[in-house]
């Protein structure tokens, strides 16, 4: 977690929501990082963990990601929980709690729905404190 949050520094310095990511391989080693870059990019789907998966595939040269661990701050919204079940990933590993658009437990809960084929194991809550205080920090900047 400590390097996804390393990660969404860089999307905080690129004036982006402070949301990182980063991709493991079964033996531990990083092979894909991401952070959000929706206002960098002028792209609605520059989010951290998609971000992360594409730079992962590039890696593995396969869009089939079976083994990896994907740890992120910031509970996924819909569009990254589906492109997460889409890749096989093995397990995601998030920090803080998405109350107003998360769908691996708070709105939604797209990766444990059993009409998917693929459902990945979830791991919340790692490090949650110091995530929230990041996007806290943030938004609260935006609005003073």
């Amino acid at each position: 977690m400590r390097e996804a949050l390393r990660e969404a520094r860089n999307a905080l310095e690129a004036g982006d929501v402070p949301v990182g990511a980063v991709v493991l391989d079964p033996d531990g080693r990083v092979i894909g990082r991401g952070y959000n870059r929706r206002e960098f990019d002028h792209d609605p789907t520059a989010h951290a963990e998609v971000l992360a998966l594409r730079q992962a595939a590039a890696e593995r040269r396969s869009w089939r990601l079976d083994g990896v661990t994907v740890v992120v701050t910031l509970e996924p919204c819909a569009m990254c929980a589906g492109a997460l079940a889409l890749a096989r990933v093995t397990r995601v590993v998030y920090g803080a709690a998405d109350p107003k658009a998360g769908a691996v437990g708070s709105l939604w809960d797209l990766l444990r729905d059993r009409r998917l084929n693929h459902r990945p194991e979830v791991i919340a809550g790692v490090l949650a404190g110091e995530c929230s205080a990041m996007l806290a920090e943030f938004f609260a900047a935006q609005r003073g």
